[in-house]
C-alpha cells in the first residue's frame, strides 16, 4: 500500500477521497499451474451483453458470475445476496449493509422470480445497455433455440376387435386399413384392403369381456367389449377375413400371399389398451342384450 496526497479538490463533501477505485480481492486460482495471485475476472453476459465478473466458490464448484457492484443488502433477498471473502464467492450475506448479486437475478434476458424495486430497476438499466450493445454493433444475442420437431402421436393405434370362426383376434390396426396380403401379377403386394364396402358388412356389438360370464351379472361397462362381429356372414366371407385377402383375392388361389396374416388372438389381459367399451361414433350407445 502506498501513501496518496489529497487535495480538497480530490475530497467528496464528506471528506471521501474521490474516484476510489473499489479493492480487488486477489488469491491463487485453484487451478493455476503457477502461484500467481489473479482477480475475478471481467467478462461479459453471453445472453444480454452486459458486464460480469467470475468468482471462483468452494471446492467442487464452479465459477460463479456477479454483477460487477455491490447493492444494499435491504433491497436484495436474502436468497439472492452474495458476498466475497478473500476472493471467493459465498451465497449469503455477511452481515454488512452492502452483497453481491449474481448476474443471473438481474439479466434482462432470464425471467426472475424474485424481484424489488432495485433489481427490477437494474433489470431495466441492464436492460437499455443490452439494446445500445446491440444497435452499435458491439453484441449479438445468441439466436432463439429451434422448436423441438413434432413428434408423432404417441397414444396407441386403433386396433379394434374382430370376431369370426367364433373366435376373437385382434386387428393390426383400423379396419380400413388392414391390407391385403395377396400378390399381384406384377410381384407386388395387393393395395386393396380386406375392408370392401360391396361386401357384406360386420355388425359393431357389444359383448361380454369374459365370455364365460352371464350377461344378465354384468353390471359394470368395463366388462363390456366392443367388437366388429363377422359370425352372421358366410362361412367363405368369414374364411376371407381370416386369410386377411380382398375380395378380388378371396377366389384367386393361383394368387400367393406375400406378406403373413397380422391377426393376433385376442387376450384381454396382454391387449387391454385396446379394449373399448363403448360402441364407435355413438354418443349413447344401446344396452347389451340381457343388461338391465
Amino acid at each position: 500500500m502506498h501513501a496518496t496526497n489529497t487535495s480538497a479538490s480530490d475530497l467528496a463533501w464528506d471528506g471521501s477521497p474521490k474516484h476510489r477505485r473499489p479493492p480487488r480481492f486477489l488469491r491463487v486460482a485453484p487451478g493455476s499451474p503457477t502461484r500467481l495471485l489473479r482477480t475475478a475476472q471481467q467478462g461479459r453476459c453471453s445472453d444480454c451483453g452486459n458486464h460480469i465478473e467470475w468468482y471462483d466458490r468452494t471446492a467442487g464448484h464452479n465459477p460463479v458470475p456477479l454483477h460487477p457492484h455491490e447493492l444494499p443488502a435491504a433491497a436484495v433477498p436474502p436468497s439472492q445476496r452474495w458476498h466475497i471473502d478473500s476472493g471467493i464467492a459465498h451465497p449469503s450475506g455477511d452481515g454488512s449493509s452492502w452483497c453481491r448479486v449474481r448476474h443471473r437475478a438481474l439479466c434482462p434476458a432470464t425471467p426472475t422470480e424474485t424481484s424489488s424495486s432495485t433489481i427490477d430497476a437494474l433489470r431495466r438499466n441492464l436492460a437499455l445497455t443490452s439494446r445500445r450493445l446491440q444497435d452499435t454493433g458491439h453484441f449479438t444475442p445468441p439466436p432463439p433455440p429451434h422448436p423441438d420437431p413434432p413428434t408423432p402421436d404417441t397414444a396407441p393405434q386403433a386396433r379394434p376387435v374382430v370376431q369370426f370362426l367364433c373366435l376373437r383376434y385382434l386387428a393390426p390396426g383400423p379396419l380400413e386399413h388392414i391390407p391385403c396380403v395377396a400378390q399381384t401379377r406384377a410381384r407386388h403386394r395387393c393395395p386393396h384392403p380386406v375392408l370392401d364396402p360391396d361386401a357384406l358388412p360386420g355388425t359393431w356389438i357389444l359383448a361380454p369381456l369374459h365370455p364365460g360370464h352371464d350377461l344378465g351379472q354384468l353390471p359394470l361397462a368395463e366388462l363390456w367389449l366392443a367388437l366388429y362381429d363377422l359370425t352372421h356372414l358366410p362361412y367363405s366371407e368369414q374364411l376371407r377375413w381370416r386369410a386377411q385377402r380382398c375380395t378380388a383375392h378371396a377366389t384367386a388361389p393361383e394368387a400367393a400371399d406375400i406378406a403373413r396374416t397380422t391377426w393376433e388372438p385376442f387376450n384381454p389381459r396382454t391387449h387391454h389398451q385396446h379394449i373399448q367399451h363403448h360402441l364407435p361414433d355413438t354418443v349413447l350407445p344401446p344396452a347389451p342384450r340381457g343388461r338391465r
